[in-house]
């Protein structure tokens, strides 16, 4: 994808501050040198004094600056609107908003393109030299070394905002797909539990993986290739209705031990660039690699970055199974039915999506905005969740979290008859608005938010061939696992934040270094309920 740069107020205008002044200093200083005579103190030929040309460029930087916040200041505010329950239908007809919004746009949400990009080298060097190691590194886990073992597949797979150019703010957080090798005598035989109307809304989206005799002469019996396989059957599988199946909390019990021994191997290779350490995820979620900047360090990208390491099995087709995303009802020890939590799988398509928005970017004109318009969907995420206590803080991200954010994006997006140049960036006000208007639709009328390629309906034509198995699972709606009170809660702080929006972006946009005034006391006080789940 194109990276567009833009000139940056915050480092510019100090920048020619600084060099003005050196010049002057470096002038007097040569004048000096120079041995020209000093002018009697009231001569009208005298040098400009050093404090005096100090002081006018800083008073011409101060008026450069300020100009900026006066005009946020001074723009119409916006007529006040009623408690009805509809969205405002023109919010972005509004005089000055659109600089309000572009403001925001380039001071609090857009990152530096160099900055992501010296981010995302450094983590791919670190990460490289670990999982090499994990590859070269003999497993002494629940099986030893050799044909039945787990093994790192040698590569890794970057995924996530900051690999599809739409994350915001700061490049310190990544997540990163570890492909894992299974024994050449196991095959998987997954099973999509859409079709499960026992199972909770949450964990229809889950997968099956039962353990299949991959492909054999005719006549070679089973028996044998169940012998075989028993170690790595009892090493990382579970039980579940007679039939062995592979076990998402096995392995990555597995893959958090094989990891930290693979670290211990690269730590001292890495001691001159960075720190690094491990914190483990518990039996649910990935490790995550903590990057620290060493004190030696001198270069221009300093940042402390997280890396979460997924383990993940390849199905198929640029798929993998990944462990499953923690429930919104919480962790559930028993499930109907005769299966169990930790044979549970999740689906990975990261590649699958970023095909689609390249293909997207494809057909859009030069300029288009979505993905500006995801960034400030974001954006406006965050400025919901200010004033909430951190459990409704917590259920709201979860509600309209980036990944519900981006299905919902795509969905707009792959409607029939939306001409492209409606994308363009002049636009941009309007889409936003659409957007907003199809996620109140989906919390507030229980309409579906179906995944953008699980499914029959979903852009399979776009992104190229699927497992068969997702292609024949049933459709998978992101919002089924929340009750209705909390989408209701959801719909309402989202309409609330839509309709402040302008008083949001006064309060809260503009230069970092800038006074910003405090929120009004109606936004520290709406939101869910202290005692909302």
């Amino acid at each position: 994808m194109s990276v567009h740069y833009t000139l940056n107020l915050r480092v510019f205008w100090p920048l020619v501050t600084g060099l003005c002044t050196a010049l002057v200093c470096l002038y007097h200083v040569l004048r000096g040198n120079g041995g020209v005579p000093a002018e009697p103190p009231d001569s009208s030929d005298g040098g400009f004094p050093l404090l005096k040309a100090a002081v006018l460029l800083l008073l011409g930087y101060v008026l450069l600056r300020c100009r900026h916040a006066v005009r946020q200041r001074f723009l119409p505010q916006p007529p006040r609107l009623g408690g009805h329950p509809a969205l405002s239908p023109r919010p972005f007809r509004e005089p000055g908003l659109g600089i309000l919004l572009e403001s925001y746009y380039e001071h609090e949400v857009r990152l530096s393109p160099h900055v992501l990009g010296h981010s995302k080298a450094h983590v791919s060097r670190i990460v490289g030299e670990l999982v090499r190691a994990g590859r070269a590194r003999t497993s002494p886990g629940p099986i030893p070394g050799g044909a039945l073992a787990l093994a790192f597949r040698g590569d890794f797979i970057q995924v996530g905002s900051a690999y599809e150019q739409h994350k915001i703010r700061r490049p310190d957080s990544f997540d990163v797909l570890v492909p894992l090798r299974l024994p050449p005598l196991v095959a998987l035989e997954p099973r999509s539990l859409g079709a499960e109307s026992a199972l909770a809304p949450a964990f229809r989206g889950c997968f099956l993986c039962a353990l299949k005799a991959p492909p054999a002469p005719s006549g070679a019996p089973s028996g044998h290739w169940l012998r075989d396989c028993k170690p790595f059957a009892e090493g990382f599988c579970v039980d579940v209705r007679g039939r062995r199946h592979l076990s998402a909390t096995l392995v990555l019990r597995w893959f958090q031990s094989h990891l930290q021994r693979s670290l211990a191997t690269v730590r001292y290779s890495l001691e001159g660039r960075c720190r690094v350490s491990l914190t483990p995820g518990g039996l649910e979620q990935p490790p995550t690699l903590h990057i620290l900047p060493c004190r030696t360090d001198y270069g221009c990208c300093r940042l402390s970055m997280a890396v979460r390491l997924i383990p993940a099995v390849h199905l198929g087709d640029g798929v993998f199974l990944v462990a499953p995303s923690p429930s919104p009802a919480g962790p559930l020890s028993e499930l109907p039915g005769g299966l169990r939590s930790e044979a549970l799988w999740g689906v990975n398509t990261a590649r699958q999506e970023q095909k689609l928005l390249s293909w997207l970017q494809e057909r859009a004109p030069p300029g288009a905005c979505y993905l500006k318009c995801l960034q400030l969907l974001k954006a406006l995420r965050d400025l919901g969740a200010r004033g909430l206590d951190p459990t409704a803080a917590t259920q709201w991200g979860r509600i309209l979290s980036s990944y519900v954010l981006k299905m919902a994006l795509l969905a707009v997006l792959l409607r029939e008859g939306a001409p492209a140049q409606v994308w363009d960036e002049v636009h941009l006000g309007e889409r936003l608005e659409e957007v907003v208007q199809f996620l109140r639709d989906c919390l507030l009328q229980r309409r579906t938010l179906f995944h953008c390629v699980l499914g029959p309906g979903g852009a399979a034509a776009e992104v190229g061939p699927l497992p068969k198995v997702l292609r024949e699972a049933a459709p998978v709606d992101l919002l089924a696992a929340f009750d209705q009170r909390a989408r209701e809660l959801a719909a309402a702080r989202l309409l609330s934040t839509w309709r402040r929006l302008p008083q949001l972006l006064r309060a809260y946009g503009g230069p970092r270094y800038l006074a910003r005034c405090p929120p009004p006391r109606s936004q520290r006080t709406q939101g869910f309920p202290e005692d909302e789940p």
